[in-house]
């Protein structure tokens, strides 16, 4: 599991998506690369992807649907879970979930 990312700049300006549900920073690594780092609270969220990405839980849980699928998955802190581009889930939380989200 990730705890410490190395080498960031920090974009200052929160992304918050529905109102306040989920609140993220995007960070640029030294290579160019892009992640985010969030929170996502108590509720039931539709994401959509444009480039394919990789959630790792940091604490907390959730379940996940992947477009397509019929079964929820559960997934904790130390876990991943993979999302194409183009596509979307959606996520449940009973609790605030804290990932970082790999593009690419």
């Amino acid at each position: 599991m990730t705890d410490t990312l190395h080498n960031v700049s920090v974009r200052t300006q929160a992304n918050v998506y529905f109102d306040g549900k989920c609140v993220s920073h995007t960070l640029t690594l030294a290579d160019g690369s892009r992640k985010s780092v969030g929170v996502i609270l108590p509720g039931t969220l539709l994401f959509t992807t444009g480039a394919p990405e990789i959630m790792e839980g940091v604490a907390g849980s959730c379940e996940v649907k992947l477009a397509g699928e019929q079964t929820w998955k559960r997934y904790g802190a130390g876990e991943s879970f993979s999302v194409p581009g183009d596509s979307s889930f959606e996520i449940r939380t009973t609790e605030p979930y804290h990932y970082i989200c790999h593009f690419g």
